[in-house]
């Protein structure tokens, strides 16, 4: 045997023993001894109430348990209820069902769905406020997309015409406003988390809600890594200095913390749990124009071709269109668990890249008094625009 196939077979045969030490366990082990002494494991996840149309309900449930569940009724607002399910009323682990009823929802009242299973475990999820879930359609595609230029696209290309003003300033303003934007992003990075943290209570426990929160993040920070020394030794990267590209990192970091901003919006408008008033919209505008300074003030002191300014307003802003059509139309917690914590990821990585830069260029770093105050003015103002925003 060559010595490449005897690499190969080395490498895979304690693969090949686990995998018939498992089989053998699943087929003949002592479970059918535990399973005729025990009730069953069940856990059924209700992600999401569809109401699609007048008199019409779809409750899209995930199995996340150890054992098949069969759905044998359903309770809506304390009444039994016929309904129809697909694939079929018994749902294996880790799989997808969806069910749908004819049921006379009112517009605007809460209503309160339970699901029995056939060992007579309940699970339970509330419509806070009915109203019609929007379709995939021209409208509501149009809606979305002027949703997520207004809340992400603009706010952002606004911030951008600071460029100017930053261009003008001396040196140690220009490091305040850079531990300025380090202020912006550790908040946004840590609001990203806390969402998360949050969210991942409505996650299936077999998807493992802080599971993805650490793939998230540590996959998005080493991946940017990666993905920068990568891009660093090819042509196109050439032309970049060190400042441009720590500019399109903060860009691509809030371009994840807005996709998840955009989820947020898109679910919460498509329950109607999200009031669409002008004060909305201008709460978000204010809070994410900050996040256009943010921007540009690595290469404040550079000329970057406006090429350059409109791409990174496109790559922090454009996200949270693509957000708001996922979080409107097929929404998953597991997967915008994900999603804010790959934002979250990003945003520290761009915190560590531009840290660095700053200790570059300013002796005492942190230490300086106006580098110290820039971080807390950034804290302060991101803070400040957050109380603007009611949903």
């Amino acid at each position: 045997m060559s010595e490449r196939w005897k690499k190969w077979v080395t490498g895979l045969t304690p693969l090949v023993l686990l995998a018939a030490m498992t089989v053998l366990f699943l087929r003949f082990g002592p479970l059918g001894v535990f399973r005729a002494s025990f009730p069953p494991i069940e856990e059924l996840t209700i992600e999401r109430i569809r109401l699609p149309e007048p008199d019409l309900m779809e409750i899209s449930v995930v199995n996340g348990g150890p054992e098949p569940v069969t759905v044998a009724q359903m309770l809506i607002d304390e009444a039994y209820w016929p309904f129809e399910i697909e694939p079929g009323h018994t749902i294996p682990r880790l799989r997808r069902a969806t069910i749908r009823t004819r049921y006379p929802w009112v517009e605007g009242e809460p209503h309160e769905v339970t699901l029995l299973t056939s060992t007579g475990l309940t699970f339970s999820a509330e419509i806070e406020v009915a109203t019609q879930s929007p379709a995939p359609n021209a409208r509501y595609l149009a809606t979305f997309t002027l949703l997520g230029v207004y809340v992400g696209v603009l706010p952002v290309l606004i911030g951008l015409l600071w460029f100017p003003f930053l261009k003008r300033i001396d040196r140690k303003w220009i490091n305040f406003f850079l531990s300025l934007t380090v202020g912006l992003l550790i908040f946004l990075g840590i609001d990203a988390l806390h969402e998360a943290f949050e969210l991942q209570e409505r996650v299936a426990d077999a998807f493992q809600g802080v599971g993805l929160i650490t793939l998230g993040v540590l996959g998005a920070m080493f991946g940017i890594v990666a993905i920068g020394r990568w891009l660093r030794r090819r042509p196109v990267a050439a032309g970049l200095s060190q400042r441009l590209w720590v500019a399109y990192m903060v860009a691509l970091g809030i371009g994840l913390h807005n996709l998840g901003e955009g989820l947020a919006i898109g679910s919460a408008y498509s329950v109607g749990a999200i009031s669409l008033g002008a004060f909305l919209v201008v709460g978000f505008a204010i809070h994410n124009t900050t996040e256009g300074l943010g921007i540009v003030a690595p290469v404040a002191k550079e000329r970057p071709s406006l090429w350059h300014l409109v791409t990174m307003g496109a790559i922090a802003g454009v996200p949270t269109i693509a957000g708001a059509w996922i979080g409107g139309f097929n929404y998953r917690p597991d997967l915008a668990v994900f999603f804010l914590a790959l934002g979250a990821g990003a945003v520290l990585q761009v915190v560590w890249e531009l840290g660095r830069v700053i200790h570059r260029e300013s002796k005492a770093g942190w230490m300086m008094p106006l580098n110290a105050m820039g971080l807390v003015a950034g804290l302060v103002i991101m803070y400040t625009t957050a109380l603007l925003v009611v949903a």
